[in-house]
């Protein structure tokens, strides 16, 4: 097996190879370091390389090895680790000028868990600034590209992460998601994401950002994401919301008959306006479940449009948090930043507390749902992947900065706290990747990560790769 193929392999299978001494830490880091090398000038995937730092930490896993010390559960694979991530010693700048000098003193927690289990890091990356949109480009790190066609957006805001885990650069991704930040990438780019329940992987230091995002992986294969939840998942006292219960284990435990389950449909939660091509994508993926047994009933509006109380939540917090910077260092921040935070000054405190009320209601519309069916499946998002550089695509209404309307399906899910996933379920005409969502009621994690990996039996999507990373030289 070649490089070029190893890049693509999953890291279960990877594993294995190195449990067996057939491949060492030290290969596949420069396995993964060749390929980060020949595509960081075409995709623009990293704001920060370690490679340095993985060259060293890859040699201290090998020898680990060579003393007869056991196998850790990531030994020697090469991980990523978004801009947003406190990393010590190692710059995180969230895709911002402002932040363009900071060096954490501090780990994040998930840090120190892929560290202990044995990864190695290539660096950070990219991510649009503070992470305030679903699109693949920042005022200091500038467009990062889908891999499926340059110039046009990767998602946001796990950018790097989805450019990454699409190209075969390395082979687990860290990405965190507050309005589908994981899921929004991985669509675009035609890869799996998961967003756990909130509290499942604790977020330690945490945003500021009324308890909305949650961090989960990016990955080629559902079985990939589950062993990089299992080292990611469990309580820490750091983060008061973390759950206070140990990791499932999701890898051992992910095959699942699919036959009798209740799955809600919605194309499109009777509210959101969906591309005609994307529509009639996901109807036809959604057609593997019943031809697995399941029962799919269609509804129609299970809960009333949640943006009001999003709207609230997303450009206020923005003005909290960046405050007197808007007027001294607006000029260097991206525009649409700088427009939503300035947007969110004008809500009033009571605002607030009615945007907290429809937020509870929402949550007890979508318990009952989950109360009814197992799953809920939906488009990942309205419409593929279009023009970098764009807050809409060409041929919807420009909304001044409030992108998410093509991006509704994903954000009452962080309102909600419950787990959803991201499952690539075809292409449009024009050769660009769909994703089909799965959402399940909080705490079911582990069943939504079975009902992917039931998809991907039935509709297999790790074989396809992105023509440009075939072109680039290295596969």
């Amino acid at each position: 097996m070649d490089a070029n193929d190893l890049c693509f392999l999953p890291a279960v299978d990877l594993l294995g190879l190195v449990r067996r001494r057939e491949i060492s830490p030290v290969e596949l880091t420069e396995i993964a370091i060749a390929r980060a090398e020949a595509l960081q000038p075409v995709l623009n995937p990293f704001a920060t390389t370690t490679f340095a730092l993985a060259r060293e930490r890859a040699r201290e896993l090998e020898e680990e090895l060579a003393r007869g010390g056991p196998l850790r559960r990531l030994h020697g694979l090469p991980v990523t680790l978004k801009d947003l991530l406190f990393t010590k010693g190692i710059p995180t700048k969230a895709g911002s000028r402002l932040f363009a000098d900071r060096v954490p003193e501090v780990d994040a927690v998930v840090v120190e868990r892929l560290r202990a289990a044995g990864a190695v890091f290539l660096g950070k990356t990219t991510t649009p600034e503070l992470g305030w949109k679903g699109c693949g480009d920042s005022p200091l790190t500038g467009i990062s590209h889908n891999p499926w066609k340059l110039g046009f957006n990767a998602g946001g805001s796990s950018t790097g992460a989805a450019i990454c885990a699409a190209a075969g650069i390395g082979w687990l991704h860290q990405g965190s998601d507050g309005a589908g930040s994981i899921r929004m990438p991985a669509a675009f780019c035609g890869v799996f994401g998961f967003k756990p329940s909130f509290g499942r992987v604790p977020y330690w230091p945490a945003p500021n950002n009324d308890m909305i995002s949650h961090i989960g992986p990016i990955t080629r294969t559902v079985a990939d994401a589950a062993l990089m939840l299992e080292v990611m998942a469990g309580p820490d006292d750091r983060d008061p919301t973390s759950l206070d219960a140990a990791p499932e284990a999701y890898l051992a435990r992910l095959e699942a008959d699919m036959a009798g389950k209740k799955i809600a449909f919605s194309p499109d939660l009777g509210y959101l306006r969906v591309d005609p091509e994307i529509r009639a994508i996901v109807e036809r993926a959604v057609s593997a479940f019943e031809e697995m047994g399941a029962v799919v009933e269609p509804v129609d509006r299970p809960w009333p449009d949640p943006w009001e109380a999003e709207r609230c939540f997303y450009a206020a917090n923005y003005a909290g948090n960046l405050g007197p910077l808007l007027d001294a260092r607006a000029d260097e921040m991206d525009p649409g930043l700088v427009a939503c935070a300035r947007d969110g000054l004008r809500y009033t405190a009571a605002d607030w507390v009615r945007a907290k009320q429809l937020r509870a209601e929402l949550y007890d519309a979508v318990r009952a749902l989950f109360e009814r069916f197992d799953f809920l499946v939906t488009p990942t998002l309205s419409v593929a992947a279009f023009e970098a550089g764009r807050l809409f695509p060409p041929h919807w209404e420009e909304r001044g900065w409030e992108w998410h309307h093509w991006a509704g399906f994903c954000y009452p899910f962080n309102l909600t706290w419950v787990p959803a996933a991201t499952c690539p379920c075809g292409f449009t005409a024009d050769g660009l990747p769909v994703g089909l969502q799965i959402v399940g009621g909080r705490h079911r994690d582990l069943e939504v990560l079975r009902a992917a990996r039931a998809f991907e039996r039935a509709r297999p999507w790790a074989g396809h790769k992105p023509p440009l990373a075939l072109a680039s030289g290295t596969g």
